[in-house]
């Protein structure tokens, strides 16, 4: 009798508990769920992170080869009489001296450092925007597709940032110092002072949107499929079982082969921005200068000093980038060998 009465005690109480229970269990779910949710939600922490990398990364390379950006110009704009990268060099310091390879250093360190913050910071809050916007299932179909458009976006802004900065960099360093200040804050203003001629701040944004834009693409899609061919076809291993070293030593060496493709897409377009620097091109439209250039010069004027340049500075860039990632915690950029390999562009 007793122990009939403790069974339905027990079964009284069994019934009583159990929806409260059951709520308690699904009310667990639902956190566990809101915290997985927050969890792989990108916060404005994240895209700082992000916009710092970039900071890093663009900045110092880009200022890291001031000497031959200089070079690089002078051969674009004077190609009588600088013709190589070397001899370039050679000229510069025999007739102007080593300060001269320091040319426009400050205005490069601002300008690709503000530039490099909004590439990558906005390339990530785009990413997600867009993808929000169709939905999971066409952005993982179509995910390439919305990466070249992320980082288009991206680069658009970024470029109004650099653009100001560029222009003075490029007319400090291909202007005479009789002629033209050297300081950044006296070219700044000289600039400014002589805005009609030079078309400062923003006379130069349209060839700088045609120049950086598709490189800026190219740097992204070419980088993320060749980190892929790496690790489908010569690290064959999942990704994660290598170390952090071998992967920043895919990273730089995608990076550098990424650059050697979007020097080559980009190069016309930057003629023409280091053209622009010229006393006698002030008023000439760019349609006109890019005539006056001539299509052979226009593609392959400077290419190969550019070619070395550009497949440095991406290497490095994607090498800086991603060795901040991992300090703050983040995976290395690119697909693992587990991703499809009809995938355009890989989400990172």
């Amino acid at each position: 009798m007793e122990s009939k009465n403790s069974e339905d005690a027990y079964n009284t109480t069994r019934g009583i508990l159990s929806p409260i229970i059951s709520n308690t269990n699904s009310l667990e779910n639902w956190i566990n769920t809101e915290d997985t949710s927050k969890k792989s939600k990108r916060d404005t922490n994240y895209y700082f992170k992000c916009a710092l990398g970039g900071i890093i990364s663009c900045g110092t390379t880009h200022t890291a080869i001031v000497p031959i950006d200089i070079a690089k110009c002078r051969i674009q704009v004077y190609p009588d009489r600088y013709r190589g990268l070397l001899s370039s060099l050679s000229l510069i310091i025999r007739t102007e001296g080593f300060q001269a390879l320091k040319l426009g250093w400050f205005p490069t360190l601002i300008g690709y450092s503000t530039q490099g913050a909004l590439k990558f910071g906005l390339y990530e809050y785009f990413k997600d925007c867009y993808s929000n916007i169709v939905g999971d299932r066409i952005s993982s179909k179509y995910r390439g597709l919305l990466w070249l458009s992320a980082s288009a976006s991206a680069e658009f802004f970024a470029d109004i940032a650099l653009c100001p900065m560029e222009m003075v960099k490029i007319k400090v360093q291909t202007s005479s110092k009789d002629n033209w200040p050297t300081s950044l804050y006296s070219s700044t203003k000289n600039m400014w002072k002589y805005r009609l001629n030079t078309k400062f701040p923003y006379g130069s944004l349209v060839p700088l949107w045609s120049r950086q834009i598709p490189y800026t693409m190219a740097k992204f899609y070419f980088f993320e499929s060749i980190v892929e061919y790496f690790y489908n076809n010569i690290l064959t291993k999942p990704k994660d079982s290598y170390s952090k070293q071998s992967q920043l030593g895919v990273t730089f060496l995608s990076g550098y082969l990424s650059g050697i493709i979007c020097a080559a897409v980009s190069h016309p377009a930057d003629s023409i921005v280091s053209q622009l620097s010229k006393v006698n091109q002030n008023n000439k439209s760019i349609t006109m200068i890019a005539k006056e250039i001539g299509l052979k010069n226009l593609f392959t004027k400077g290419l190969g000093t550019r070619i070395f340049m550009i497949g440095t500075l991406t290497g490095l860039q994607w090498w800086i980038y991603d060795s901040f990632k991992t300090m703050m915690g983040l995976e290395t950029t690119g697909s693992n060998n587990n991703t499809k390999r009809n995938t355009l562009i890989h989400y990172y």
